[in-house]
């Protein structure tokens, strides 16, 4: 694997730690598409350092428990501005 990757995928699984972010978050920090992003965190970042890996796995796992949420949130509030 190229270097620049490895470094890419461990960058983006801290800041997917540091701020709780959500997989399309950390693609628009990082100008990379959402699948760039999971495959980092999922596939990538297990080969070079696990348990950063099992840590951004955890976080990403809480994100997408939540999201039907906050998609209802998202929904509400698109809806309440028409009225």
């Amino acid at each position: 694997m190229k270097e620049y990757i490895e470094e890419r995928a461990v960058n983006i699984a801290c800041y997917i730690i540091e701020h709780n972010a959500t997989v399309r978050q950390a693609a628009k920090a990082f100008g990379v598409s959402k699948s760039t992003v999971h495959k980092d965190c999922a596939e990538r970042l297990v080969q070079i350092n696990p348990i950063l890996a099992a840590q951004a796995r955890a976080v990403l796992d809480v994100n997408k428990a939540e999201r039907h949420i906050r998609g209802g949130q998202a929904t509400k509030e698109k809806y309440a501005h028409h009225r």
